[in-house]
């Protein structure tokens, strides 16, 4: 009971929304029993009804199993590129809070020349470079993302680098690792992950976006931004197809973003 009253209303439909959402990654079998890939010509453009609740493709696909089934290919991405961009990040931050000036100073501008840019827009100059594909955006979206992980990081290390208990523990003796160990990692990293749950949904968006513009997964692939990127062309005569998979991909970012909310008040609460 007092985990539902944390959570508050919104935070019981977020929890349930995930609930949903790993189910569909780990076993979507449960969920949509079909193929996401067996086509049925005679099926092609029909609405959404009871037999198919998203309605079907322009090949007849159900896609309501395709979505259910991308689930594994998009949240993976998302996930993936969060890994990188998170793990760029603490690099990054802890070399530049805990190092030596000029390398603090060396860091500081390339984070500030990279977080200029949008990061739709640094994704897509990389992507440019590195060719389109699934792991051209996964590393795309990583790599745009680490300047915000490293900044959070190192403005949250240098402040507990400075506090009392830290000072405290070196005055008694503690060496640098056990310092890092006992005192700056327990306290730094907790809210980089709060940040991180949002950050996956923000990049599965952002890796959506790649495959609608054709830079990432490409049709027949169940990955909700190819699904965008077929459906588009029939906007006006099958709604449904652009709909239906966008409907989704906001309820995931919703629901990553309430949770990572969540997560972060509880963070501060503990702290």
């Amino acid at each position: 009971m007092i985990v539902l009253r944390r959570l508050g209303a919104g935070g019981i439909v977020a929890a349930t929304g995930l609930v949903l959402i790993l189910i569909a990654v780990v076993a979507p079998a449960v969920l949509a029993p079909g193929d996401p890939l067996a086509i049925a010509p005679a099926e092609a453009f029909r609405a959404p009804s009871w037999n198919h609740p998203f309605g079907t493709d322009e090949s007849g696909r159900d896609l309501f199993t395709r979505v259910v089934h991308g689930a594994a290919a998009s949240a993976g991405i998302g996930l993936a590129a969060t890994g990188i961009g998170v793990g760029a990040g603490l690099v990054l931050g802890f070399a530049g809070a805990l190092g030596p000036r000029w390398l603090d100073a060396a860091i500081a501008r390339v984070v500030e020349v990279l977080f200029a840019l949008p990061t739709l827009v640094l994704a897509l100059l990389l992507v440019a470079v590195m060719g389109p594909g699934t792991q051209a955006s996964i590393l795309a979206i990583g790599v745009a993302t680490a300047p915000g992980y490293a900044r959070i990081l190192r403005s949250r290390v240098r402040g507990v680098a400075r506090s009392d208990y830290v000072r405290y523990a070196r005055h008694e003796g503690a060496g640098p690792l056990t310092v890092f160990a006992r005192h700056i990692a327990p306290n730094t990293l907790w809210p980089l992950v709060a940040t991180a749950t949002l950050g996956v949904g923000q990049a599965i968006v952002w890796v959506a976006a790649l495959s609608f513009l054709g830079l990432g997964a490409l049709p027949p692939s169940p990955e909700w931004g190819a699904m965008l990127n077929a459906g588009r062309v029939y906007i006006s005569t099958a709604w449904w197809m652009t709909v239906m998979p966008g409907l989704v991909i906001v309820a995931t970012a919703t629901v990553l973003t309430v949770l990572g909310r969540r997560a972060s008040t509880a963070g501060r609460e503990v702290g």
